[in-house]
């Protein structure tokens, strides 16, 4: 099985090339990205750049502030959308696509399917959000099959709770918003007000409330202390597995489900169930409680998590001289038995860039997180767009404000993407020599990743506890591990610092034992990165010694001839600190 290496995009921006970007400006003044953007041309080179899998985000219709009534759907109210083009997690129709996206709004449904007719034939894999917490507060579905009913139909309004309910009631009160679009003709209305999505049950949600959801009732009575009504089957349920059904039919090949914690574990289980003994998909889960990944995995039954609070965090605070890196060991450890399913990144829609203010200032300090996330493991790893490119963030787009993000409110567009693609076909000539080398450096390091055999599949062997006391190792900014799969042993050594440095690894005898391949053997030495080979050797007899550049790795490959044992011993793992051998054997 290969590596999933997935590029997060919102096609909303990224295949936008009007270059008005006025603050707060509409669809008219500042344009959309549509489906057509992604080319073959453009679907190839990103595969070319070592993507396997692409998440489309915001493809499903979602609330807006553009008209769209001229053919047939429902106008919605500003006071409940953020941004002029509205959040993508604000779910107005299940059954339906952005209508932002197509050429030809009749006709978008078949432009998304020719999509993923057109990324399939590119080689990779579509990613999709499936938003199973919270819906749009004026959620209606025009383009649902005709067997289905629209989600709160049927609902007793006049309950609180109930477990036929799709949605939760405050039964007597309207809901009040002290905010909202000032060119409205008449004021937002809900009576009775229904809670909100982030689990504000109050009729009085704050600016900083997800104010424009209401959220999804699994059968949890969230007012009376979470008692849980599964039997019968809540009517939700019902709904969200034939959504789910839908959109695995249209050819997509796994879902994104946003804030899965927020959805009961036993309903995952329920539907992940039933559309894996129908399709090929794959689920990834946005988790941030520690304490529920590992029941989100074995009950739930997800393929993936998000590693944000263990990995992210901490790449993230040793990028900005907050932590050691060695901390990175004791994050790894800590997820070590699922270490497979967890999903590593270092931007994404929620998340700050890394070249902006918010964050490290410029885009290189990044990269060696970036080697990081991509080779500790054979799990997943996933590059936000324009990444590559050291897009910083640091516009004022409108709802969204300069905050490191990208918007995902309002209409934008980004002037490095424009560049790089132009109007379809690739073409890096507006790029500068800095953009031009990140680019390539990101490409190389992910085609490596999902390619070369030790780093995505091989066994893990942690080297900080060995180095511990070394003067020729800074563990402050450096981190070193070892990968190995059959005949090839992969040496990493990733340098945060500003400046290029040159260190001594020590290699354990231990590691030679646990890992099976011979001390003070010669192999073919190869520069992953470079290409240059020469012959080299690895011994516990003494250090390696290897000149790693600022703000980036040596990523070496070991080849021998043979070895006695292709396959390393089961998987081993030491307690959770770093005097002792850290080993890790996962096969995926």
């Amino acid at each position: 099985m290969e590596k999933m290496i997935i590029y997060q995009v919102l096609p909303r921006i990224f295949g936008n090339r009007e270059k008005t970007r006025r603050k707060n400006g509409s669809i008219a003044e500042n344009g959309t990205g549509k489906f057509s953007a992604f080319t073959p041309n453009v679907l190839a080179e990103i595969r070319k750049s070592g993507f396997t899998h692409i998440w489309y985000t915001g493809v499903i219709e979602h609330a807006t502030q553009t008209d769209y009534t001229a053919y047939g759907i429902a106008r919605d109210h500003s006071a409940v959308v953020k941004g002029k083009a509205g959040s993508p997690y604000a779910v107005k129709d299940y059954y339906d696509v952005d209508p932002d996206l197509a050429d030809h709004v009749p006709g978008r449904m078949m432009e998304f399917e020719a999509l993923v007719r057109r990324t399939h034939d590119a080689g990779m894999k579509v990613i999709i959000d499936f938003v199973a917490n919270h819906v749009a507060r004026r959620y209606y579905s025009d383009a649902k099959p005709v067997t289905v009913r629209n989600l709160g139909e049927q609902d007793d309004v006049f309950k609180d709770f109930d477990p036929g309910n799709n949605f939760y009631y405050l039964p007597g009160q309207t809901l009040v918003l002290h905010f909202g679009a000032e060119q409205e003709d008449f004021e937002y209305s809900e009576f009775p007000a229904r809670a909100t999505g982030n689990d504000c049950f109050s009729p009085f949600p704050g600016r900083n409330d997800w104010y424009e959801t209401i959220k999804l009732n699994y059968g949890v009575d969230c007012l009376r202390g979470g008692k849980c009504h599964f039997d019968p089957i809540p009517d939700t349920w019902l709904k969200m597995l034939d959504i789910l059904r839908f959109w695995a039919g249209k050819g997509v090949d796994g879902f994104r489900c946003d804030m899965a914690e927020m959805a009961p574990v036993e309903f995952w289980n329920w539907a992940i169930q039933r559309v894996k003994a129908e399709r090929d998909v794959c689920f990834i889960a946005e988790v941030y409680n520690p304490s529920l990944y590992r029941k989100y995995i074995r009950e739930g039954l997800f393929d993936y998590l998000y590693d944000k609070v263990g990995l992210y965090d901490t790449l993230r605070d040793v990028i900005c001289g907050r932590k050691r890196a060695d901390e990175i060991t004791r994050r790894r450890q800590e997820v070590e038995d699922i270490h497979p399913h967890m999903l590593a990144f270092l931007e994404n829609h929620d998340e700050q860039r890394i070249a902006s203010a918010f964050f490290a200032g410029y885009a290189q300090a990044g990269f060696p997180g970036m080697i990081v996330a991509a080779t500790l493991g054979v799990n997943p790893v996933m590059l936000y767009y324009g990444q590559e490119l050291g897009e910083p963030g640091m516009d004022d787009e409108g709802f969204s404000g300069c905050d490191g993000r990208t918007t995902i409110f309002d209409y934008w567009s980004l002037e490095r993407l424009q560049n790089r693609f132009g109007d379809g076909r690739f073409d890096d000539s507006l790029l500068t020599e800095e953009q031009k080398a990140l680019h390539r450096a990101y490409a190389q390091l992910l085609r490596i990743a999902g390619s070369e055999p030790a780093i995505c599949r091989g066994a893990f062997f942690d080297l900080m506890y060995a180095n511990a006391h070394n003067p020729c190792f800074n563990r402050q900014y450096i981190y070193a591990c070892l990968r190995k799969y059959c005949s090839d042993v992969a040496l990493i050594v990733v340098n945060f610092e500003r400046t290029a440095q040159t260190v001594r690894v020590r290699i354990p005898p231990e590691a030679f034992t646990a890992l099976r391949f011979a001390d003070n053997r010669a192999a073919v030495l190869t520069d992953l990165f470079t290409g240059r080979q020469t012959v080299g050797t690895l011994t516990a007899a003494c250090p390696f010694e290897v000149s790693v550049p600022a703000h980036s790795g040596m990523l070496l490959r070991f080849e021998y001839d043979s070895l006695e044992d292709d396959r390393p011993e089961p998987e081993t793992r030491s307690a959770l600190h770093d005097e002792r051998p850290y080993l890790s054997s996962n096969f995926l």
